[in-house]
């Protein structure tokens, strides 16, 4: 006995002391500094650490200021002047370079398919009950045959039928607004009611939210995603998981639930199809659609895939979306020019006609103000690779395994790449430019980079300008003297006070 606790002793000192010194020693080799990691935290204690000298956003003096960086990822920006834009840092037992530098980027990324990168391990585990096998973290070849049965669900002529889909959760939470001012209660957390809206808008356009288990499904995602991401994670860790097994047993459990809520929904579906009915057009019934149609392997997704898809489109439709028209609403409070500039659009595109798809396309100073708001307020602040083969640049090597970070708002904060006005709302600037007049065309990455790129990107800007729309043709809005800007990670940036905002009826 006692020689088999010595032999998993030393295992242990072996997997998470002896092997990460090793690929420390390898990484400096190979050229890249960073702080030094302390076993078996690596560098989280610092990352836990607030930064001297910096004011938090929402103490300043009533001035809301974009320039976030420092305040979202403190201990980045220390590293930043201490080891420059590319250095490594440690979670934990786990290495992670960290990448602020376009150019750096694109010679790292240049060549390397979709399918040869690979996602952190340590994230794979963390958020296996949130996504469990779906698009955002399959690899290789399986990747290549998800991204080719999912991607013709987002055709533009599917799009359209969502689109409509839509309009009527979008109209439902307006009219409750006319109801509340009308009430004399014109103040309203925009992030809350935005949030709401967008996850019965996913649900409707992924599973079907008319079906009251399609309801119980967005509840349940939700409060994974805070049992997950609002608790103090050690993620990287060795057994870190056993230092909150509250949290952990609590995601297990609902990712189980969520799990024979969906398997419930697809069964009922399936059913239904093969007894003749038309499928439902929405992402669920296109893709059991593909599937049933042709059941060749490679051509189709078993039922446990499409469970794992329906989360994680959940996940990357709804968050991006709904915090996407947060942050926009929150930047139209602070220039109510261009509420007008919009409103103006807005009545040369559509008029007195019934808003379509067709017409998103010419709203082209929303598409700018979108792509502003997803500059300064980035709902994906950072991306997540892993190399599954020694990648050269210039005379580094960044070796088969190593996990990357990179840094999108430092990169979209980055005066070097924007210019003296990088923390000014300007959506001018993606007049002529779809980059915004960035010196580089790495440094802007809305929705990811390379051909791991969000295949649901039409969907969100659709969704994103329906929403705005029918906002502004309705509804003019304010700053409410509540509000406290403090951007904040949650797995996504969010603002960690909400949004109210005060509504006038137009």
């Amino acid at each position: 006995m006692e020689v088999f606790f010595l032999f998993l002793i030393l295992k242990v000192l072996l997997l998470f002391w002896v092997t990460p010194l090793r690929v420390r020693h390898r990484l400096q080799k190979n050229g890249f500094g960073g702080p030094s990691p302390r076993f078996p935290l690596g560098n989280i204690e610092e990352m836990k650490k607030k930064q001297e000298g910096v004011t938090p956003l929402e103490f300043a003096d009533s001035i809301i200021s974009h320039d976030i960086h420092s305040n979202v990822f403190p201990y980045f920006a220390r590293w930043q002047k201490a080891h420059g834009k590319v250095f490594v840092y440690w979670l934990g037992t786990e290495p992670f370079l960290y990448v602020a530098d376009p150019e750096f980027l694109k010679r790292m990324s240049t060549g390397v398919l979709g399918k040869s990168w690979g996602k952190p391990n340590v994230f794979k585990h963390d958020r296996q009950p949130m996504f469990g096998k779906g698009l955002v973290m399959v690899e290789g070849d399986e990747w290549v045959r998800h991204r080719h049965v999912i991607t013709p669900a987002f055709s533009p002529a599917n799009l359209k039928v969502m689109a409509d889909l839509m309009m009527e959760p979008a109209t439902k939470m307006l009219d409750k607004w006319t109801l509340m001012v009308n009430s004399g209660n014109p103040e309203i957390d925009f992030e809350r009611e935005i949030t709401t809206t967008a996850g019965e808008i996913i649900a409707r356009t992924s599973f079907g939210l008319s079906n009251q288990n399609g309801r119980e499904v967005f509840e349940k995602l939700r409060d994974m995603q805070i049992t997950l991401f609002n608790s103090n994670r050690y993620v990287g860790v060795p057994f870190s998981k056993f230092m909150s097994p509250k949290q952990t047993l609590k995601a297990k459990k609902l990712g189980e639930e969520i799990d024979e809520l969906l398997l419930s929904i697809i069964s009922a579906r399936k059913e239904s199809i093969l007894s003749g009915s038309p499928p439902q057009r929405d992402l669920l019934g296109l893709l059991l659609e593909g599937s049933l149609s042709d059941g060749r392997k490679g051509k189709s997704l078993t039922t446990k895939e499409l469970v794992d898809e329906c989360k994680t489109f959940f996940f990357g439709g709804h968050e991006t979306t709904a915090l996407a028209l947060t942050w926009t609403l929150l930047l139209l409070a602070l220039h109510p020019d261009w509420q007008e500039q919009l409103r103006e659009e807005i009545q040369e595109v559509v008029g007195d006609k019934t808003l379509d798809y067709p017409m998103l396309s010419a709203l082209r100073k929303m598409g700018w103000v979108m792509n502003e708001a997803l500059r300064l307020y980035s709902p994906a602040p950072n991306a997540q690779r892993q190399a599954r083969e020694d990648i050269r640049v210039d005379d580094l090597v960044i070796p088969n395994g190593t996990n990357m970070w990179i840094d999108v708002v430092a990169m979209h904060h980055d005066p070097a790449l924007w210019g003296e006005d990088v923390n000014e709302f300007r959506p001018e600037r993606f007049k002529d430019d779809i980059n915004g007049g960035c010196k580089h065309k790495m440094g802007f990455l809305p929705f990811g980079f390379g051909g791991r790129m969000c295949v649901g990107r039409n969907l969100t800007t659709m969704e994103y300008k329906v929403v705005l729309t029918l906002i502004l043709t309705r509804f003019s809005f304010s700053l409410s003297p509540a509000y406290r800007h403090s951007p904040s990670i949650l797995l996504s940036l969010r603002p960690r006070h909400g949004l109210p905002l005060i509504i006038h009826p137009l």
